[in-house]
């Protein structure tokens, strides 16, 4: 009897291999799509070298639109960090979601000003389905490394479909870029020993634990999200690389030397990843997207230049950011779209080329549009109306209440503060140097119009009367 058991298990044993030796292997095409999401906090639409900087140097992301797509006409969901930030996880506009600033706000926009703002959302409400949820329910690890800045207890990466959550609080900045982060509370999953992390620059530390991370899942579909704290203030870059941009001539436009080693630390982390991807031998079926949250810092940092204005404020400086995607095999190397995108395109866009259905309910308000035609041909057009923007905020920036949208060539920006609307046409004017709501009335009542359907469709909360203002003007 037991002879009987040994050969029936040895039997077992051998077909078990069997079947596992000839059980067909999934080829490079049918294996699942990553994704590895890149967003750069202030990054300005100028500061990549491929971007136009004559001082910045950026040799990785250059190489990433050489093989892939450059998006010269694409915008953030917000002039500010956070709304946009939840653009991207929801797919829906700021405005749908009423968070429509950056956590927690700028309190003094409540006592000097003739408005205030709404009762707007300050952390991202989970009635939501997430990109994360979306990915993680079909099977896929998802990761956040980095800036998360969407809520804190309860509403923090792990709340919304993250598996691993590595520094991701709702810090919007950290107190310092070097070791030890001005004793950050900075939220650490860590994959590294201590030595690994002791004394490592901040954007080398995070991409030190995104590398981990690839390594670990080479062999499952993963989203990675590396969320970058650069080059958000404090304007702190690596030593070593500081001191090199001081030894360097300085560009027409971009000066600042500090500034020049942080966006060149990121370019550095950009290069790190791709080359794990390579090493772990899944390049070929990782979808590489490149971003910013809102529009670069100028004073005495940068600069947007031909843009008009920079983060925080309304003008194109605000809110056009530098976009690549990445999608091998499909986009063409070195290609070029000049369609107006913005960051909520970025969700559909994963859903399909992965092929993750999502949720049918949440995905019907979805703002975005797949951009998965421009891919594979930037010259199609998109089928949508317009693009549009509402911030009913003040902030340190000189940003004040408004609301914005682009049709074609043509963007309107109303203001609240007196009701009056400013239009411009972008192709001819980028630098939205001339006003032409006087001279083409018509079309600023049409374009209007336009705005408000759109925020009444979407629920739009509007800045309201200041009483404190009043009574201090009296």
């Amino acid at each position: 009897m037991i002879r009987l058991l040994q050969r029936v298990c040895c039997f077992l044993v051998v077909l078990l291999v069997f079947l596992s030796s000839s059980a067909p292997r999934l080829t490079a095409a049918e294996r699942p799509w990553n994704v590895v999401f890149f967003l750069v906090d202030d990054l300005g639409w100028t500061d990549l070298a491929c971007y136009g900087s004559d001082y910045y140097q950026t040799p990785n992301i250059d190489r990433l639109a050489a093989e892939g797509m450059k998006f010269t006409q694409n915008y953030s969901a917000c002039n500010a960090c956070s709304p946009t930030r939840g653009a991207l996880m929801t797919g829906m506009y700021p405005a749908r979601t009423h968070l429509t600033d950056w956590i927690p706000g700028w309190a003094k926009q409540y006592r000097d000003f003739p408005l205030k703002p709404p009762e707007w959302q300050q952390h991202l409400a989970q009635k939501y389905t997430t990109l994360p949820e979306a990915l993680h329910e079909a099977g896929y690890k998802t990761m956040h490394v980095g800036k998360w800045h969407l809520g804190g207890p309860g509403n923090l990466p792990e709340d919304h479909g993250f598996n691993v959550n590595i520094s991701g609080t709702n810090r919007g900045l950290p107190r310092s870029y070097h070791f030890p982060y001005g004793g950050d509370a900075l939220k650490w999953d860590s994959r590294l020993t201590e030595e690994q992390r002791a004394g490592r620059y901040l954007t080398d530390r995070l991409t030190d634990e995104a590398v981990t991370l690839i390594s670990e899942q080479k062999d499952n579909p993963f989203f990675l999200y590396f969320a970058f704290y650069s080059v958000h203030a404090p304007i702190q870059g690596r030593p070593d690389l500081a001191q090199k941009f001081r030894q360097l001539p300085k560009g027409k436009h971009h000066k600042n030397p500090e500034y020049a080693a942080m966006v060149h630390s990121v370019d550095i982390a950009i290069g790190r990843v791709r080359a794990q991807l390579e090493q772990s031998g899944i390049a070929d079926r990782t979808l590489i997207v490149f971003t910013s949250d809102n529009g670069g810092v100028c004073r005495r940092t940068s600069s947007n230049i031909p843009l008009k204005g920079e983060k925080g404020q309304h003008w194109e400086g605000g809110t056009r950011v530098p976009a690549i995607v990445f999608w091998p095999g499909v986009t063409q190397p070195g290609s070029v779209c000049k369609t107006p995108t913005i960051t909520m395109d970025f969700y559909p866009t994963i859903l399909e080329i992965t092929g993750v259905q999502g949720n049918a309910a949440h995905n019907r308000d979805v703002d975005g549009i797949s951009l998965v035609p421009l891919l594979k041909n930037p010259q199609v057009a998109l089928n949508r109306e317009a693009l549009y923007w509402h911030y009913p905020h003040y902030n340190v920036f000189i940003g004040i209440p408004y609301s914005a949208v682009r049709a074609g060539d043509y963007k309107l920006i109303h203001y609240y503060e007196d009701g009056h609307n400013e239009l411009y046409d972008l192709a001819h004017d980028l630098g939205e140097t001339q006003d032409l709501s006087a001279a083409q009335p018509e079309l600023t009542a049409r374009l209007e119009k336009q705005l408000q359907t759109h925020l009444q469709q979407v629920g739009a909360q509007m800045p309201v009367p200041n009483p404190a203002f009043k009574a201090k003007k009296q």
